[in-house]
């Protein structure tokens, strides 16, 4: 008789959990560094309650629930369901394990260089669940955050699947490649993701794991920009946030953000400035422009609104 996905996941709830201590060999802050996964503050696959951060997660052995918690020791963490032992061993790399910073250089900035010393332990983190982060950007694409958080919150919890452990509250792994595929077009809809968008995850999803797989592959940046955005539906945007949250690419830029140009001109020169603009003004750092970004977001100054919020449109009303 063979076993459900469900059913296996619900047995695994009550097997007993993995554990194990990651002692970082350098200053960590966990919740800087993990709490960038988070896609709004009632996202299905994780939340932080007190110091510990639960997340839910869908890996190549298995649903998977962790729980992370930081003291002087390092970093303690206790996971359950199939995919525990998997994710127990790249939570070095979820932690920031592979972010080589050597030659990162801020300290003829003084504004960045005081957010850095500001921010010390905030790490590139990395997932390593390629498909999942193109899923995120995708839907992300040419919408306010409200709208995709929103949308990301109803797929998982309407074709996800329930994650094992004892969590405060219920968790949800995303859907499998398969599972995104085979969402109908109504439900899309009704979460109000646009069609361009919903075409995108479902072509990409109809290649398979080949797409994850490829891209893992790659050697560097450049390269698994050239493999991502050769997929129908994928542009250079898309490629830079699937790297940032997958892969922890130190030197991925958002280009064609809707406020990142602006943000980074602003906080560089006083000034907005437009993507080219942007470019110039991380070159002096290329190889890490992510790590000057993510400062930039961490501390840097901001622009005063000019104007009321973006009022985004729901299409479902059509």
């Amino acid at each position: 008789m063979t076993m459900t996905a469900d059913a296996a996941t619900a047995a695994s709830a009550h097997a007993e959990p993995l554990r194990t201590v990651y002692r970082p060999p350098h200053p960590l802050n966990l919740l800087r560094t993990v709490g960038v996964l988070a896609r709004g503050p009632k996202d299905p696959t994780m939340f932080v309650e007190g110091s510990t951060l639960w997340r839910a997660a869908r890996t190549p052995a298995g649903v998977s629930t962790v729980a992370l918690r930081q003291t002087h020791e390092g970093v303690h963490a206790t996971a359950w369901g199939p995919g525990a032992e998997w994710t127990l061993g790249q939570l070095p790399r979820l932690c920031g394990a592979d972010d080589d910073a050597s030659g990162f250089d801020v300290s003829g900035h003084p504004m960045l260089a005081a957010i850095a010393h500001r921010t010390v332990g905030t790490r590139l983190t990395r997932t390593d669940l390629v498909f999942d982060a193109l899923v995120c950007a995708t839907l992300e694409q040419k919408v306010t955050s409200l709208q995709a958080f929103g949308a990301w919150r109803v797929l998982v919890t309407r074709f996800g699947e329930r994650a094992p452990g004892p969590a405060p509250r219920t968790l949800f792994a995303p859907p499998s490649v398969d599972g995104w595929r085979r969402i109908p077009s109504w439900a899309w809809h009704r979460a109000g993701v646009e069609p361009p968008q919903s075409r995108t995850i479902v072509r990409t999803a109809e290649r398979g794991q080949r797409v994850a797989d490829a891209v893992l592959a790659a050697q560097g940046g450049a390269e698994r920009e050239r493999v991502l955005t050769s997929l129908p539906g994928i542009g250079a945007w898309t490629s830079a946030e699937t790297r940032i949250r997958a892969l922890g690419d130190p030197d991925a830029v958002s280009v064609g953000d809707y406020h990142l140009a602006h943000q980074v001109g602003y906080a560089l020169t006083g000034s907005r400035v437009d993507d080219d603009g942007m470019l110039e003004l991380l070159a002096p750092w290329a190889g890490h422009r992510q790590r000057v970004i993510r400062l930039i977001l961490a501390g840097g100054p901001r622009e005063p609104r000019r104007g009321p919020r973006l009022a985004p449109e729901d299409h479902r009303r059509r």
